[in-house]
């Protein structure tokens, strides 16, 4: 069964301010969930940072072997 009214199918219209202050206000949710989670303990240590730790390790450990 299709409805009376053609438009009633089409999503609504959005302008650009409208589709960016939406954008702000979900990186701004996710923010505030963010610290509400590093508050109860919850965090996690970033994949950047872990990354990093073991190419310091592998780099450490190359190091010691080609330079003994």
């Amino acid at each position: 069964m299709t409805s009376p009214d053609p438009s009633a199918d089409e999503p609504p219209e959005h302008n650009a301010e409208q589709v960016r202050h939406g954008w702000v206000n979900r990186r701004r949710e996710k923010i505030v969930e963010e610290i509400a989670r590093n508050r109860r303990g919850d965090y996690a240590v970033p994949t950047w940072v872990l990354v990093a730790a073991l190419v310091l390790l592998v780099g450490g450990w190359i190091a010691v072997v080609v330079f003994s």
